[in-house]
Formats: structure tokens, C-alpha cells, sequence
């Protein structure tokens, strides 16, 4: 009578302390989903001051995961000497200081970072410093939570793991929620500083569950007995072995997610909303993982044989997936649905796109997340180290990320391209496989042994077979046998020229999607010669982005320009033109390359003229889809007024006017402006704009001229059409209106699911002005 009474009156307390543990996992999904949303937008922030080219946009990222692995290690050694009450108000206190830093984002990180500091800082290891001292505290404070609410939620080792499992599984799922959500709604319906706030409020609703626990003492009571001594079957490997497993897992999954967003992002040609489906997909599965991993571990016998299988059947299912899309880019459904020279932003094409990423990226992500827990269960032997080893792991998992992030995004892609990365990933599979192997075979285990090392052999079989990146890249940009092919890939980007060989114009693919050819399409020779005729003396020229050329080839077109400095985002670009030059070496390409005058960059437009202080007489930026992800920063009421403080006296602005937006902001800024029509291109200056018609007439009509453009195998006469149609226009006066704007913060373009793009519209100047 006296067992069954304490076993009555237990059930209230294990009923409570099982309320409060699944509150502490809600508390900690809605602070993964505000750490998302802070996380684009603090990216996106510290982007507009570092630049967006591959390697400063990894500097940053290196920034965020180094933050986040000192708050992981500080709380890892301060942790297991709190009690769980005060584990408890650690990760409350964590929770408020991310929300306020959230809502101080816009006056520190932009206000200041971007606006005071940027300019001041020339190299990237200023750029990289200035990052991780600007995020340092909430970083910090994100990679403490976890040891501090393992700490405050687990008094008992046989709970240790699956518990971890639950808890960095529903944070992570509330990521992926953060990631879908903020990307594919909140953040473009109320832009970035708004989206902080909602993030803070979540951060805050966190704070007041663990406060109210904290206040009820529903903290789950010290366990009575001693378990330092239970230890989890780990075989022969040691905690130190189980670290460099995780690492090695770490870099692994994140490895594949930079190849995913590359495979993906060609795909569904780099929007917003396809770069919030692979993160989302991403950190869904991977959060989806780590609690079947959690549930899983009851039925588990061997962890260290579980962990070696998933890693390995992540990586197959990897490598099987995007050689599975290469045979199916030649299918004449695919050719239909995502043809290459299309866009895809739209519609079915942009639903095919989605379900593709998610169909690559979401099954391995969920195999590789049950790991965490498998690693968990092994190390956590000692109830009284609980805090260190959660830090220990995690910090582990954050410096494989990192790893991961600079060798594949910075290096293997360079050097490699996405096939040959893909298959170093593989590899690296293939090595944990005979390890695994070679110890199941010195404990006896000889089944075990013999099936790692068969699938370390279909793997390796699987790489040998894998198509050469020429070949991969060709087959997703639709080329038949009697195209040639230029292919070039980086970090910074895939450039892809296909030429047609029958005399028909050759489709030049940057990032996956086509807005120039060879020959040059005449709207982008319009572009790029409108503003060097209309300046009186176009010295200095900065065209922004080249495409396949037709842009920087035009602005050269008077004789008076001395320097035209082309800065391209995407390095490969410059490389494939080379190729085609050495081809083709009378061509206008060839020309144009050779050409003494002009200064090839790779590196952030913006930047170029954030950074630098020299001024230009004409700047100009090429065609750039609005809808294509980043396109915000150079569509931004911001941008134009760093490209007005850059213009010389009397210099001019030219720009592609695609939306009603970018027309209004465009107006918003510069004091005098014109639109030429029918093909819209925007003239920004501090001076009137004198469209002399006669002069610019006389110009083009210049023999020096029309050999210029008959050269790039322009037709002269339909170029003359279209001068003659735009210059003989009646000039406009841009009126902004009640238009809302595109903003550093708020690119309402970019996110255009959310903001209906409008055709772009011109009010007529009233007379006299």
C-alpha cells in the first residue's frame, strides 16, 4: 500500500515534469524561427557593407558560425556548474538580449555598421573583423542557449540523448519554419526591419514561457541517483573520436547544401523565394531528424553502425539526386517545363523548380540530422559534464560548418566545380566507410565490416560513373549535339555560352538564366551607348555587370571615353569571354577584351563604388531582372544615392527602368531625370538632361560610330530605328507619386510574389521645364 501511494502521487510530478519539458521545446522552436529571420536579415544587412561576392559573403557567414561557436563553448564551461533553475533564467536572459539586439539591428548594424564603418574598412579582413564584432553578442548568446536549456531540461543520463534530440530537433525545425516563412511571406510583406521585430516579439514569448517555469519551479528535480558511471555501448571510440565524427558530419551536410543551392539555384534561376526553399527544406529535414534520431535511440544497438549508415546513405542519395536530374534535363517534358532559355519565376515552371529542390535537398538532410542524436547518445556518459559535452558536440558540428562552408564554397567549387565536389563529398563518404570498416573488422564484427565496405564500393562506383562538369552543366543548359560549349564555374557563380554554330544568335547564360546573346541584342548596345553620346565628355565610364558583353561593348562607343571600369559579380563570365575571344579572335568579343581602355573586375558592383573614392562621368548599370535574388541592392533608393554622390559634375546615370517601382524610386532620387522609350532605359543626373537630338544623330551617323556597332554584328539600320524612336521622343519628368519605393531594407521587387510588379509608366513634362 505504501509503493502503490508513492506511485499515485509520482504520476502528478512526472505528468508536470513532462508539461514543462515540452514547453521548454516550444520555447525553443520559436527561438529557432526568430534566429532565421534575424539571421536573413543580419546576412542581408552586413552584405550591403561587405559586398555579396563569394568570399566576402563567406566571411560573413564565417563571422555568424564563429559567434555562435564561442557562446556555445562559454556556456559549455560555465553550464555544469549551474543549478537547473539557473540554466533556466541563462536561456531566459539569452532570449532577451537576442530580441533587444533585434530590434537595435537597424540603428547598430545598418545606421552604423554599413553606413558609418563601411566605407572606412578596404580589405576583407576588416570586412570579416567588423562582421563578427557587429554580430558578436546575439550570436553568442544563439550558441549558448542550447547547453543552458540541455542543462535546465535533462536530470537524467538515460534522458540525456533524447532529449538533446527533441530539443535541437524542434529548434532547428523552427528555423526551417523561420526560413519558408520569413522568405516566402513575412519578410517580403514588411521588409527587413519589421520582420526583426517580429522575430524579437518571438524571442520575448520564449523568454516568458522559461520565465513562467522558472517562477513555478517546474524544473524537473535533481535525479537521486548517481550516473556518472552509465555509459552508452560506444565501442572503441572515445569522446575525442566522436567529435572529429561530428565535425567530419558537419562539414558534410553543409558541403551539400552549397552544392544544392547551386544545382537548385541554376534550376529555379536564383530568386529570393528559391533560396528560402532550400534553406527551409534544409533545416526542416534536418530538424526533422534529429527527433526520429531521438526516438530511435530506444530501439538502438549500435550507434557508432547507425551513424557511419546514414552519413553514407546522405551522400549516396546526394550523389544519386542531381545525377538523376542530369538525365532528366534531357527528357522533352523537362526541355518544356524549364526550358533554358526561359525564365522561371512564374507559374508551373517556378512550382516544377521548387518541388525539384525539395525532392534533392530534404531526404539526405533528414538522414544526416538523425546524427546528432547518435553522437549525443555516445557521449553523454557523466550527468555532471552534461553542459560541456552538449557545448563540446555542438561545437564540433559548428566548426565542421564552417570547414564545409570555406573549403567547398571557397576552394573545391573554384577548383573543382559542382561535379567534382560532389564527388569529394562523396569520397569523404567512402573514407568514414573504410574507417568504420577497418575498426568493425579489428572488434570482430564481421558482417558489419563486410557491408561498409560494399557500400564504400558502390559509392566509389557511383563517383568513377558520375558525368565531368562540362558535361553535367551542358546537358541543364538544353545543348545539342551540334552546339559547343563554354562553361566555366567558380565560386562566384556558372557562366555558360552555347553556341549555336548555324549563324543564329548564341544564348549566354549566367547563373542558370539568359539575357544576352552573340550577337549582341540590340537593347543592350542601346543601353550601354546612351549615356557616353549624351555626356559631352565621357572620360570615365563604370558599367555595372557585363553579360556577354553587348553593355561594356557599347559604352566604348565614343572616342572621347578613356577608361571604362566593368565590374561583374560573377568571375566566370570574364573567363568565358576569354575562351570565346581565343575562338574567335576577330570578333567584337575579342575586340572589346583587348581593348586598352577598359578594366575587367570581378567583385560587388555596389561596392565598387561604396568603397572607392573616385567619381565617374557615366554610370550604368546592365539589364538586371528584378526578380532575381540580390537585385534589390542595386534597385534601391540607397544604391542610386551612392551612385549620384560618385558622379562627376554633369555625369549621368543610366539604368534599365523594368517596373513601375524602380522607375518611382529612381525619380525619388536624382534631380533631373528622362525615360527613353519604347525599350525603357532611365537618365539620372544633378543637371538638366539635354537630350540634343541633332548631336546624338550626328554621333551615331559618324562612320566611326556605325562600324562600332556593325563590328558586334549589329544591324545599323534597326539600331538607327531605335535611336531615332527614343531620341525623338518628347522628353519626361519622372514623377515618384505615392509609389512605394524599393529600399536597402525593404527590396520590393526582389520579393516579387509579394509585391506585384507594374509595368513601368512616365508622366509627360509640363512645358518649361
Amino acid at each position: 500500500m505504501v509503493q502503490s501511494g508513492m506511485g499515485a502521487a509520482s504520476r502528478p510530478v512526472a505528468f508536470l515534469a513532462r508539461v514543462s519539458f515540452l514547453a521548454l521545446c516550444a520555447a525553443f522552436f520559436l527561438s529557432g524561427f526568430a534566429a532565421l529571420i534575424d539571421q536573413i536579415v543580419w546576412q542581408r544587412m552586413l552584405g550591403l557593407f561587405a559586398g555579396s561576392d563569394a568570399v566576402t559573403a563567406a566571411l560573413v557567414v564565417g563571422a555568424f558560425l564563429l559567434g555562435l561557436g564561442l557562446g556555445s563553448l562559454t556556456a559549455g564551461a560555465i553550464t555544469d556548474r549551474l543549478g537547473m533553475r539557473a540554466a533556466l533564467i541563462g536561456f531566459v536572459a539569452c532570449e532577451i538580449g537576442i530580441g533587444v539586439f533585434a530590434l537595435c539591428s537597424r540603428a547598430f548594424l545598418y545606421d552604423f555598421v554599413v553606413q558609418v564603418i563601411g566605407p572606412l574598412v578596404p580589405n576583407r579582413w576588416g570586412i570579416f573583423a567588423v562582421c563578427f564584432a557587429g554580430i558578436l553578442i546575439p550570436t553568442m548568446l544563439m550558441g549558448a542557449s542550447l547547453p543552458l536549456l540541455a542543462k535546465a531540461a535533462i536530470n537524467s543520463l538515460a534522458d540525456a540523448a533524447p532529449r538533446i534530440g527533441w530539443l535541437y530537433g524542434l529548434n532547428t525545425l523552427g528555423a526551417g519554419l523561420g526560413a519558408l516563412l520569413g522568405g516566402w511571406w513575412l519578410i517580403g510583406t514588411l521588409g527587413y526591419e519589421n520582420s526583426l521585430r517580429v522575430g524579437a516579439l518571438f524571442n520575448l514569448i520564449a523568454a516568458v514561457i522559461g520565465l513562467v517555469l522558472w517562477r513555478s519551479d517546474a524544473t524537473p528535480a535533481p535525479s537521486p541517483q548517481k550516473e556518472s558511471a552509465v555509459a552508452p555501448a560506444t565501442g572503441g571510440f572515445g569522446f575525442a573520436t566522436w567529435a572529429v565524427l561530428v565535425f567530419v558530419s558537419g562539414f558534410a551536410i553543409v558541403a551539400l547544401e552549397i552544392l544544392w543551392v547551386r544545382v537548385a539555384g541554376v534550376i529555379a534561376q536564383y530568386t529570393a523565394y528559391s533560396f528560402a526553399t532550400i534553406l527551409g527544406s534544409f533545416l526542416l529535414a534536418d530538424g526533422l531528424g534529429m527527433v526520429l534520431g531521438a526516438v530511435w535511440l530506444k530501439k538502438l544497438r549500435d550507434t557508432r553502425a547507425a551513424f557511419f549508415a546514414v552519413q553514407a546513405f546522405a551522400t549516396l542519395y546526394a550523389l544519386a539526386s542531381i545525377w538523376g536530374v542530369y538525365w532528366l534535363a534531357g527528357a522533352d517534358w523537362w526541355d518544356g517545363l524549364l526550358a533554358a532559355e526561359n525564365t522561371r519565376h512564374y507559374g508551373l515552371p517556378l512550382a516544377i523548380a521548387l518541388v525539384v529542390t525539395v525532392l534533392l535537398v530534404a531526404p539526405p538532410s533528414l538522414l544526416l540530422g538523425i546524427s546528432f542524436p547518435l553522437a549525443q547518445q555516445a557521449v553523454q556518459t557523466d550527468l555532471s559534464r552534461l553542459g560541456w559535452r552538449v557545448a563540446a558536440v555542438q561545437v564540433a558540428n559548428i566548426l565542421g560548418n564552417a570547414a564545409g562552408s570555406l573549403a567547398t564554397g571557397l576552394a573545391a567549387l573554384h577548383w573543382l566545380g559542382t561535379a567534382g565536389s560532389l564527388k569529394l563529398v562523396a569520397l569523404l563518404a567512402v573514407a568514414l566507410l573504410f574507417y568504420w570498416s577497418l575498426a568493425a573488422w579489428r572488434e570482430r564484427q564481421p558482417v558489419a565490416s563486410g557491408l561498409a565496405t560494399a557500400l564504400a564500393a558502390v559509392l566509389a562506383v557511383v563517383v568513377a560513373a558520375f558525368p565531368t562538369n562540362a558535361q553535367f552543366w551542358s546537358r541543364l543548359h538544353q545543348a545539342a549535339e551540334h552546339h559547343d560549349i563554354l562553361v566555366a564555374e567558380d565560386r562566384s557563380g556558372l557562366a555558360l555560352f552555347r553556341l549555336s554554330g548555324d549563324g543564329s544568335a548564341s544564348p549566354f547564360f549566367i547563373q542558370g538564366f539568359t539575357q544576352s546573346k552573340w550577337p549582341f541584342l540590340i537593347e543592350h548596345a542601346f543601353l550601354g551607348a546612351v549615356g557616353p553620346l549624351l555626356h559631352p565628355a565621357p572620360e570615365d565610364v563604370l558599367v555595372i555587370g557585363s553579360g556577354s558583353g553587348g553593355t561594356p561593348f557599347a559604352a566604348g562607343v565614343n572616342p572621347a571615353t578613356q577608361r571604362v571600369r566593368v565590374v561583374e559579380l560573377v568571375g566566370p563570365v570574364f573567363e568565358v569571354l576569354r575562351a570565346f575571344a581565343a575562338r574567335e579572335p576577330d570578333s567584337a568579343i575579342a575586340g572589346l577584351l583587348k581593348d586598352p581602355r577598359y578594366e575587367f573586375v570581378v567583385g560587388d558592383g555596389r561596392r565598387a563604388i561604396f568603397a572607392a573614392d573616385r567619381r565617374y562621368d557615366v554610370i550604368q548599370a546592365d539589364a538586371i531582372l528584378p526578380e532575381s535574388s540580390h537585385s534589390g541592392l542595386l534597385y534601391s533608393q540607397e544604391f542610386m544615392q551612392q551612385v549620384l554622390a560618385a558622379l562627376d559634375d554633369g555625369g549621368i546615370y543610366v539604368q534599365w527602368g523594368p517596373t513601375a517601382r524602380s522607375v518611382a524610386t529612381f525619380s525619388a532620387v536624382f534631380p533631373h531625370v528622362a525615360m527613353l522609350q519604347p525599350f525603357p532605359v532611365l537618365i539620372g543626373s544633378r543637371q538638366p538632361v539635354q537630350l540634343d537630338h541633332a548631336r546624338l544623330a550626328r554621333l551615331f551617323a559618324l562612320p566611326e560610330t556605325r562600324r562600332h556597332f556593325a563590328a558586334a554584328g549589329i544591324d545599323t539600320a534597326a539600331a538607327d530605328r531605335l535611336f531615332r524612336d527614343a531620341i525623338l521622343r518628347e522628353p519626361v519628368a519622372m514623377e515618384a507619386g505615392g509609389a512605394m519605393l524599393n529600399a536597402d531594407l525593404f527590396p520590393r521587387d526582389e520579393y516579387y510574389i509579394n509585391n506585384r510588379l507594374g509595368a513601368a509608366t512616365v508622366t509627360r513634362a509640363k512645358p518649361g521645364s
